[in-house]
């Protein structure tokens, strides 16, 4: 493979760098958010659970083994 051009290395340093000190402040907003939500619903009524692979292999009422 050939050796990326210099002025790309610069460029991808530019951006790494950028977001390295961009990621805490990022944090710090989501972190502010999800505060914020959960004291303007404390509880959220339209979450619903994802289901894993593992609940929909066993055996239960809607299975083919269950009928």
């Amino acid at each position: 493979m050939d050796e990326p051009e210099p002025g790309r290395d610069r460029t991808t340093e530019r951006f790494e760098s950028a977001i390295g000190l961009a990621a805490p402040f990022l944090d710090l907003v989501l972190a502010v958010g999800e505060r914020i939500s959960r004291l303007a619903e404390p509880t959220d009524y339209e979450y619903y659970p994802i289901r894993s692979e593992e609940r929909e292999d066993e055996s239960g009422p809607d299975s083919e083994s269950g009928r």
